[in-house]
């Protein structure tokens, strides 16, 4: 005969395991700037704890928390920026390239009027190249600008056509942004765009936003509790 479930306990769907990982992974060490020509700069230990979470969130929406970059996926992510640039002349993306490096390296120092500066000349250098813009919502967000940001974020994505690296940490910025203001809806939108575009970042965020994440946190702190607590000794 078979057990049936006590009426007092509450039916609930298994907490997916792939959901359970995404709550234990732990932060990165380093952090890939992809906009930067060697392909790597470790953010400075820049103010609070806070400011380092946002400028870790802000510029590297595409490293996944826990995960390792492999080559493989560095070979796409250069070429999809050849790919994205090739329509603009070699010299003035050099320079604004190097601008945008700039200014990466002056927000990291704490000098954001210096950052924004700099991702103005880039700009104003090729106003239909949406990198910059993306570049400068980050900074305009660290300032506390949010609808200069969302400006900034709305332009980027429409110069991109949706498509792309761009398009992706557009989706990305435009996503965290919606969560902080508590437009939760649109940050998941947002977040499955990047999602299709290989966002690891949005999936995980996907995750967090999904019904079942509370679940999965009781969960797993049962879980902790258990592993952490007093033995029953049987």
């Amino acid at each position: 005969m078979e057990d049936t479930p006590h009426r007092d306990e509450p039916q609930t769907e298994p907490c997916p395991l792939d959901q359970l990982a995404a709550r234990l992974s732990p932060p990165p060490s380093s952090l890939l700037y992809p906009e930067s020509p060697s392909g790597i700069w470790e953010l400075s230990t820049m103010g609070t704890p806070n400011d380092q979470a946002v400028l870790r969130a802000i510029f590297n929406p595409d490293t996944p928390f826990g995960d390792l970059v492999g080559l493989d996926v560095e070979e796409e992510v250069e070429k999809e920026e050849v790919d994205e640039d090739e329509v603009f002349p070699r010299a003035q993306l050099e320079q604004s390239k190097a601008l945008e490096l700039q200014g990466v390296m002056a927000a990291e120092a704490g000098h954001l009027s210096t950052a924004l500066e700099r991702f103005g000349q880039a700009i104003d250098l090729l106003p239909e190249r949406a990198s910059a813009y993306n570049n400068r919502a980050q900074a305009r967000r660290l300032q506390g600008d949010v609808a200069g940001a969302l400006e900034d974020l709305e332009r980027a994505v429409a110069l991109s056509g949706g498509r792309g690296r761009a398009a992706r940490q557009g989706f990305v910025q435009r996503g965290l942004l919606a969560r902080l203001q508590g437009r939760d809806d649109d940050a998941r939108g947002d977040f499955e765009r990047a999602a299709r575009l290989g966002s690891s970042f949005a999936r995980r965020q996907l995750v967090l936003l999904n019904p079942y994440a509370a679940l999965c946190n009781r969960m797993l702190a049962d879980v902790m509790k258990q592993l952490h607590g007093p033995r029953n000794g049987r």
